[in-house]
């Protein structure tokens, strides 16, 4: 089976930096890939915010994962503070995707190389929705 594939990208205008708990390690005593989409997670919160945006009300729209995809470059451990950046970008009729780049904060080695597709969504009506020009706005790539 072919690896996933993805690519660094140039920029990412918003950077947060998270630490790894120990209740963020798996058996192998390093960052688990459950963790580290849990980790993605509180910066695509933080990401939104600065933005104005929720994931409950993204420019008057929820938001839901329609896919992710994880490409480890390294390990991270407890305590470790990592760089999380991130990007928005390739807007779509009903959604866009969220660029992370993981990196430790005291020596910069890559961890990992995350992209999430965030789908526009209505919960109560249970049906997608299109993508608001106010996040759209904010995608660095179109």
């Amino acid at each position: 089976m072919p690896r996933v594939r993805l690519k660094q990208l140039d920029q990412y205008p918003f950077s947060t930096k998270i630490v790894v708990r120990v209740t963020d390690l798996n058996y192998g005593g390093h960052l688990g890939n459950n963790s580290l989409l849990s980790l993605v997670h509180e910066a695509r919160v933080a990401f939104l915010a600065i933005h104005g945006f929720s994931e409950l009300d993204c420019g008057g729209v929820s938001l839901t994962m329609g896919d992710a995809a994880i490409v480890y470059q390294g390990e991270a451990y407890a305590g470790d503070f990592l760089n999380v950046d991130v990007a928005a970008g390739e807007p779509s009729k009903s959604g866009f995707r969220l660029f992370y780049r993981l990196a430790r904060a005291s020596d910069g080695q890559n961890i990992a190389l995350v992209e999430t597709g965030m789908v526009c969504f209505d919960y109560k009506a249970k049906k997608i929705m299109p993508l608001p020009k106010a996040v759209e706005d904010i995608c660095i790539s179109k």
